[in-house]
């Protein structure tokens, strides 16, 4: 794979409001124990009614412009993957750039639903490699609390809000890309969605009146069969072995779908980074969240080799492989 492109900042924002299993116990008939056992997950972040998708990516933004030794005058291109915007348009991408102030940026969103961050991220080193932008702001970010039912005990103890942004730059001395891989499945659009204009998919009556719809046994299904698939494509692709990858970030939808996915792998778990445990799933924000997360505890060395991927409804997947080099 040809990069002339790297990663040199990150930053990420999450609500200061916290909804514990405790508080679902008191909304849903569910216990903290059943939770963690299924789930992993202890709290997730939750956005206050005034406050949108455009707030976090902005937040997220800010924090990454507090540790880059650079400006962001000239960035020329913001993506922003959601499946909460504000707005069905304008974008949350023109809200951030209206908002930055970014005089030389195009901005678009991307919904590429949990793999969105990643489907950005490849989509930045492309076009930086293309020579078509110099510097790419990459932000995911998700309101989903927005979109939960809070009487559904399935779904509701699985999501929270939170934002995440990496900037990626030109760089021909030290580029970071190393491979992707992207796929997508159409057919197992009916597991997970949350119903729009259409009211029907492929025949089928949908459900869930506007909120999120998931048929969590076929999703878990699905990933733990596909995700380890991809993950080893990725790795033959970039000529790269599991054995060289210092971390694997995968999205954090589910830890005990972490966890399989591991052992499936045969990779340790001491070499995997989540953001689920206090955040909950962020859908497109998690492996962003988790990152930062770990950059913040100074797990991540430069020159470590990143191994991230991001899998969800559509049924889509990216998978991303770069090695560090933020300080």
């Amino acid at each position: 794979m040809t990069s002339l492109a790297r990663i040199t900042a990150i930053g990420s924002y999450v609500p200061s409001t916290i909804l514990t299993n405790a508080d679902l116990e008191k909304l849903v008939d569910t216990h903290d124990d059943w939770i963690v056992q299924r789930t992993g997950i202890r709290e997730r972040r939750i956005a206050r009614k005034e406050e949108f998708t455009s707030h976090l990516c902005i937040n997220a933004v800010n924090n990454l412009a507090a540790t880059y030794a650079g400006s962001l005058a000239d960035v020329d291109l913001v993506i922003v993957a959601t499946t909460t915007p504000d707005y069905p348009f304008p974008s949350v991408a023109c809200l951030v750039q209206n908002h930055l102030k970014l005089p030389h940026a195009a901005a678009f969103d991307l919904n590429a639903t949990c793999a969105g961050f990643t489907y950005g991220l490849h989509l930045a080193n492309g076009l930086i490699t293309a020579g078509l932008h110099r510097k790419v702001l990459v932000i995911a970010g998700e309101t989903m609390s927005k979109v939960t039912d809070y009487t559904d005990r399935n779904t509701c103890i699985l999501f929270g809000d939170g934002a995440g942004a990496a900037l990626v730059e030109h760089d021909t001395s030290e580029p970071g890309f190393i491979g992707a891989v992207l796929w997508s499945d159409g057919s197992g659009g009916k597991h997970v969605y949350r119903m729009g204009l259409a009211q029907v998919m492929d025949g089928i009556p949908l459900e869930g009146k506007g909120m999120i719809y998931q048929n969590g046994r076929e999703v878990y299904k699905w990933a733990v069969r596909t995700v380890p698939d991809g993950v080893m494509r990725l790795l033959q692709q970039a000529d790269r072995s599991l054995e060289q990858v210092n971390w694997f970030v995968p999205h954090s939808a589910n830890l005990k779908m972490i966890d399989s996915i591991g052992e499936k792998l045969g990779i340790s778990p001491d070499k995997i980074l989540t953001s689920a445990e206090y955040f909950g799933n962020t859908s497109s924000a998690s492996i962003p969240l988790a990152l930062h997360q770990a950059h913040q505890q100074s797990l991540l060395k430069k020159g470590d080799l990143i191994l991230l991927f991001g899998f969800g409804a559509g049924l889509t997947y990216a998978g991303v492989l770069f090695t560090w080099n933020i300080a």
